[in-house]
């Protein structure tokens, strides 16, 4: 397998593809501000090329996420539509609807659950568990789960992931997300149910998007997915036959070494193989 290329700019390479899968936080944008030059990258693909699907594990419906886009200055001609990790929790939740749900995760993420009809009980009580983030109690150490979810994972219950991203570099700090509890879980003997990526739920939903958008099926090998996760976005992509461009700057999970030998090594730790990386999004 050839070792991944060193782009100084995607944008060379971007004539090769008729849609794009493009993660969020980590390629667009830190949680704060925009990357410089990610939204003209963006808005140039989709004006030059084709459809632009932003696909990201935000344990949150798409419909929400264009606002909070819209409060870091990303402008709406930069894509075409928002696929999320929740989007895909939405339909497992439906799924599992006649028990009772116990949540973990932010208040924030409550409006994951909007209009489904769920029941929700304590953990005690549960069917089933729905894992968005970590809690503030936990003080956002996954740890402080195991204990808690020993026995409905010895009991068989299922856990659905919301987000399988382990963690995601907030100003600089990784921080644990949703996928780090689940980790647990399955090392417990737990059953996990992951609705992002890198599973093939969420990308269903994201071809659907691209068809709708182009007007015909786009084939994988004229597809381009980049993100900053090496065991979500890069090995996603890989398990749909879809070209990778691994982000490796400072503000996404590898966190701007951009040494050769590292970055392999990140792709190598998870399976993973990227065609090409590059610091950050510039046409």
């Amino acid at each position: 397998m050839n070792e991944p290329l060193e782009l100084d700019r995607v944008g060379d390479i971007a004539a090769n593809y008729d849609a794009l899968l493009c993660d969020a936080w980590g390629v667009i944008h830190n949680g704060r501000a925009l990357f410089d030059g990610a939204a003209e990258f963006l808005q140039t693909f989709r004006a030059e090329r084709g459809p632009v699907i932003i696909l990201t594990n935000a344990p949150k419906p798409s419909d929400v996420i264009p606002g909070q886009l819209d409060r870091l200055g990303l402008p709406r001609d930069a894509y075409d539509r928002v696929v999320t990790s929740g989007d895909a929790t939405r339909a497992e939740i439906a799924k599992c609807a006649s028990g009772v749900a116990h949540r973990i995760g932010w208040d924030s993420d409550e409006v994951l659950y909007a209009g489904i009809d769920v029941t929700f009980g304590p953990l005690c009580d549960a069917d089933f568990i729905v894992c968005t983030g970590l809690a503030d109690e936990s003080g956002y150490n996954p740890e402080y789960y195991r204990p808690l979810l020993e026995a409905p994972a010895k009991a068989g219950k299922d856990m659905i992931c919301a987000n399988p991203d382990i963690v995601v570099n907030w100003r600089g700090q990784l921080i644990y997300c949703a996928g780090a509890v689940a980790q647990i879980y399955e090392q417990m003997g737990g059953h996990v149910i992951y609705a992002g990526k890198p599973h093939p739920a969420v990308y269903e939903l994201a071809f659907d998007a691209i068809t709708e958008e182009a007007g015909v099926r786009i084939p994988p090998d004229r597809i381009l997915a980049i993100g900053d996760g090496a065991n979500t976005d890069i090995l996603g992509a890989n398990r749909q036959n879809v070209d990778a461009i691994y982000i490796t700057g400072a503000g996404g999970v590898h966190g701007g070494a951009d040494d050769g030998t590292s970055i392999k090594d990140a792709l190598h730790k998870f399976g993973a193989h990227a065609m090409a990386h590059a610091q950050r999004l510039t046409w």
